[in-house]
């Protein structure tokens, strides 16, 4: 095992290291929080999983109005997330991930149905998360209008449906998503 009395040896925590924007101290804290998830199940990393209710109970993710999405793009699998998913999850959102990387979660998170467009329906889906059950005046009407101004903003070849590189292009204009797409490790 490595030498500082971890569950890794070292050459594991190198390869981690390599593999994400993670320090070994901070994935053998990743580790220590994925094992209180559900220290029954988890006892070393090797093949070890977690539940979808135990990973959305998460601190981070239980009050975030994507957790579900979240936890679809990052598991593997549609009912338990492995050590290595969690570990992913938690490079994605931490502090050293690159602004593209951020981007590309992000775009995944809020494709809804998948079809590699952010559309009309993703972001109506996206607003109504948003406001979490909050009606707006005009209700439909409201919601329309601004689908309206996002495409009107941000669809820069006009097929109502945003691309990668249109996303991207606004959230480079977004000063603070890289502070609000995070997770402190």
């Amino acid at each position: 095992m490595g030498g500082n009395n971890s569950a890794f040896t070292d050459h594991e925590l190198e390869t981690y290291q390599e593999l994400t924007y993670l320090t070994k101290k901070e994935i053998i804290h990743i580790f220590k929080r994925f094992q209180e998830l559900d220290p029954v199940r988890v006892k070393s990393p090797a093949n070890a999983v977690v539940s979808r209710d135990a990973v959305l109970k998460l601190t981070e993710l239980k009050e975030n109005p994507f957790n579900d999405r979240i936890f679809d793009v990052f598991s593997s699998s549609r009912d338990d997330m492995t050590f290595e998913d969690f570990l992913d999850m938690m490079s994605v959102f931490s502090d050293a991930a690159p602004q593209a990387v951020k981007a590309e979660y992000a775009f995944r998170i809020y494709d809804f149905d998948g079809d590699e467009f952010i559309g009309e329906k993703d972001i109506v889906e996206l607003i109504q998360r948003l406001i979490g059950g909050q009606k707006f005046a005009k209700g439909e009407e409201d919601i329309k209008e601004l689908v309206g101004c996002v495409f009107e903003e941000a669809d820069l070849d006009d097929d109502k449906k945003l691309s990668y590189a249109e996303f991207e292009h606004i959230l480079s204009r977004a000063p603070d998503f890289m502070n609000t797409f995070r997770i402190r490790v």
